[in-house]
Order: C-alpha cells, then structure tokens, then sequence
C-alpha cells in the first residue's frame, strides 16, 4: 500500500557559513531546498567584488516530509532542524513563496533580525502584488517586513510609490 507523506516548509540550522555547502548536499540527497541569497558588491580600498550571500546567515529552507527531514539534519553541513514546543517549525507555504516573490523583484532589500511591530498590510497593486507583511518605517519612507517569524528575522523591502496597501485585521 502506498503511504502519501505531506511536505512542509522547514528552516534548518546551518554551521557558520556552510549555507551553500548545505546546499549541495541536500541536492546530491535528492531533498528539495530553497537558499534565498543577495547579491552585493563589497568595495575594498583596492577594488570592487560582487559577493552572493544568504539572506538570512545561518539557515536553509527544505520542503520535505519527516523521513526526508531527518536525512537533511545528517547532512555534515547541517546542525539541526528548527523546532518550537518540542515540534519541527512547520513554515507555511506563503511565507517562502513572499520571500522568492520579493526577490525576484530585485528591489532594495535589507534583513533586520527583529520583528518589526507595524500595520498587517497585504498589497493589493504594483510589482509586489498579494506580498503580505508588515509595515514599519517613517512617513516619508514606506517599508514592508516580510516576517518568518520561527526565525524571528524579517525582509525589509522599500515599497515604490506605485504600490498600494490594504490593512488587514
């Protein structure tokens, strides 16, 4: 009898930056994973260097069912699964899929290790359509937290002007 395993979203607990070491080897396991990275330049007094770097230092995201999730935690680079009241923090699905949307903008983006108190907001027009988030920021800048909130990080995007917010409750 085939047994159907139900996938989630888990944050893993990477060694000091092995994120993309972890990577590979959850690719020659076959598990799938989701490393969001950002691409920078890093000015030296002598040059100029583009440097990819994970958004958030120290994790990597895996969709798998528990089998699969217990084989990525044995992986060398990988320290442990990500857990709260004793259970595997389960991600949901719109979480990462707000993240890979934010990205795949390329807007102006940096990562605060808190989560940010504001306004609930879902956008309702412009390039970030249906991204919902957090609002915090001055009037004269508006930004929008992104929060995975097992992590306690948050993705900090300046919204342009043509995008439109709608509070939710």
């Amino acid at each position: 009898m085939n047994e159907i395993r139900s996938k989630n979203w888990y944050a893993l607990y990477t060694k000091p930056r092995q994120e993309f070491k972890a990577a590979l080897q959850l690719e020659s396991i076959s598990v799938e994973y989701y490393l969001p990275t950002l691409t920078t330049t890093k000015k030296w007094s002598d040059r100029k260097k583009k440097i990819t770097e994970p958004l958030f230092r120290g994790y990597i995201f895996i969709r798998a069912d528990d089998k699969e999730r217990i084989l990525a935690v044995s992986s060398e680079a990988v320290v442990r699964t990500i857990f709260f009241n004793g259970k595997p923090s389960v991600i949901p699905d719109w979480q990462i899929e707000n993240i890979k949307k934010i990205l795949s903008e390329s807007p102006d983006i940096f990562v605060s290790n808190k989560i940010e108190i504001g306004a609930r907001v879902k956008i309702i027009d412009g390039p970030f359509k249906d991204v919902i988030g957090v609002v915090t920021g001055s009037q004269e800048e508006k930004w929008l937290a992104v929060s995975i909130d097992l992590l306690r990080c948050s993705v900090m995007v300046r919204l342009p002007k043509e995008c439109v917010v709608d509070t939710l409750n």
